[in-house]
Order: C-alpha cells, then sequence, then structure tokens
C-alpha cells in the first residue's frame, strides 16, 4: 500500500522562513529582511547523489522505501519534509535528516518497538533523492516538487509551477531559499524587474526552494516560518 506524501500535503508544516520575508512591506512592493541585489548568491553545496548507498546521508524531500515486515498498513513510500521529518503512523515525526538509510531503520525499529509491535522487522531504502528537484511554491498555481536535472533560471521554476498567481502575487518579492557551506540562505528578487529586462534572471539550481509571495500566505505558515534559524543571509552589495 503506497504511503508517499506529496510535496503540497506537507507545505503546510515546512515553509522554512517565510515571515522574514513577508511579513514586512507592502504586498506589492519590495520589502523584508531577505536582501535584494545580493553580491555572493553562488551555487550551492553539491548535492549527494552516490543514491541509496550504505553512505548516504537522507536529505529533506528524499522519498524513502519502508518497509514493515508483516505490516502493510506501515509499509510503503514516504517523502522527507523540508525540515527533515518523516511522518510515519502511529509514532507521527522522525527526524530523518542525515541519518543513513541503516541509522533511520535502527531508529523506525525502536520506535515500533517500544510500544505497537512486537521485534518489528524494518527496512529502509532511498527510492529518490531530492538532489534533483527544485521545489517551487508561495503565489503560484500549482506549486510543489519539479525535476531539475541542470541549472534553470528563476522564471523557468516559476513558469514550472504554472506561473505566478495573478490575483494574489507580489511578483516585487520572490525569495531563493539554498543551502551554501551547510547554512540556509536567502535572497530575494524581483521578477517583474527580470521581465521586464532591467536586472538579470539568476540561476536556480538543485535542491533550491523558490517562494513567490502573495497576499494570501496562511497565517500557520507565518508562524511557522519565525520559528526558522536562518543561520545566514547572502550579504547585499
Amino acid at each position: 500500500m503506497s504511503k508517499f506524501v506529496s510535496p503540497l500535503r506537507r507545505f503546510g508544516l515546512i515553509w522554512l522562513g517565510i515571515a522574514a520575508f513577508a511579513a514586512t512591506g507592502c504586498t506589492d512592493s519590495r520589502g523584508g529582511e531577505i536582501p535584494y541585489d545580493v553580491s555572493n548568491f553562488g551555487p550551492p553545496d553539491k548535492p549527494v547523489t552516490n543514491g541509496p548507498g550504505a553512505n548516504y546521508r537522507i536529505a529533506p524531500m528524499d522519498t524513502l522505501t519502508v518497509r514493515v515486515f508483516g505490516m502493510p498498513d506501515l509499509t510503503g513510500e514516504y517523502q522527507v519534509d523540508l525540515l527533515g521529518t518523516l511522518s510515519m503512523p502511529l509514532i507521527g515525526d522522525v527526524a530523518a535528516t542525515d541519518l543513513t538509510p541503516a541509522e533511520l531503520d535502527q531508529v523506525l525499529t525502536k520506535k515500533y518497538g517500544e510500544k505497537y509491535l512486537e521485534n518489528p522487522d524494518v527496512s529502509v531504502g532511498v527510492k529518490e533523492s531530492a538532489g534533483r528537484i527544485v521545489t517551487v511554491d508561495g503565489a503560484v498555481k500549482k506549486g510543489g516538487a519539479f525535476p531539475a536535472p541542470g541549472p534553470l533560471t528563476l522564471m523557468q521554476a516559476v513558469a514550472l509551477a504554472g506561473g505566478a498567481d495573478a490575483e494574489t502575487a507580489n511578483m516585487h518579492r520572490v525569495a531563493i531559499f539554498r543551502t551554501v557551506n551547510g547554512q540556509r540562505q536567502a535572497a530575494a528578487f524581483d521578477l517583474l524587474s527580470i521581465q521586464h529586462g532591467e536586472s538579470p534572471d539568476p540561476p536556480v539550481y538543485s535542491g533550491d526552494i523558490v517562494i513567490v509571495d502573495g497576499s494570501r500566505i496562511k497565517a500557520t505558515q507565518k508562524k511557522f516560518f519565525q520559528t526558522f534559524p536562518l543561520f545566514a543571509i547572502f550579504r547585499p552589495f
């Protein structure tokens, strides 16, 4: 039985910093704490692409195959959310980021064995690495995770999500979240200026998260963003 948790379902829990981006300023202008015109917005850390080998470290948005012997209701495909959390039946959320499949196997075995199963037999595999996707959400028509085998531009990434929502999007504020030197960093861009040829169209890489600001961002998502530790912000010019 498939237990795949779609990116859209998980986005209610994983908006990583939008309060700093969208909580200040007007809804149709630039603003917020994430800077524009950054000087060091380079490529992200190279994603680990060695597949489900013994040394592979699980990353946010990876799709995992979890098998619990004799328990078809627990067996299936599950997606790690952007906070690195795996949501499992009965035991709830489990921290998965930076664990190997074998280590996560041990964690799940222990948790299921504590209350629910006697001597559970659990196996964990990596079906798909998130290093090959770009996540686009916010005020777009169809947010989610999209294949990105090579670099894209910001406009192309937004187009993958069906484009910005004409009624709710703030085209002056689009953020890219990226991991550089092991830290989550962010920079803001004015999509209208890019469309008009006034600003360059920046590259978007596998593993990036693109958020389009808008007037209908849920209060719960803003509140969650306020708790996200934005360790470093790209320096402006």
